[in-house]
């Protein structure tokens, strides 16, 4: 596994994310948002070295389920979560740094 680069088509009911095993981040955004945009080379950056943990790039907006059921307001946000919980929560994250220190708390470095 490893960052993904594309919005997922559809988005997987908060069941399935809160069953899911091991570590995740789920990135909440859109493809048009210069928010996003400008934190992907910031999120690549932090993925480095973290190859076990799942990313789910989830397009959010207006009447989508996901996104409100973990209170999104604003993009990107990253959801950091361990075993289907939430450990962790970025909001417009400014530096991989910040990133790469919520990954270890659900990726700890070896």
């Amino acid at each position: 596994m490893s960052m993904n680069t594309v919005y997922a088509a559809g988005e997987p009911a908060r069941t399935e994310v809160d069953a899911l095993g091991g570590p995740t981040v789920l990135e909440f955004g859109a493809p048009w948002c210069g928010h996003c945009l400008a934190a992907q080379p910031l999120i690549e950056a932090a993925f480095d070295g973290h190859p076990k943990v799942r990313h789910l790039k989830v397009e959010d907006g207006k009447g989508r389920p996901l996104g409100r059921s973990f209170g999104v307001k604003l993009w990107p946000t990253l959801v950091f979560l361990d075993e289907g919980r939430e450990v962790a929560r970025l909001v417009r994250p400014g530096q991989a740094a910040q990133i790469r220190d919520a990954l270890a708390l659900i990726d700890p470095p070896a």
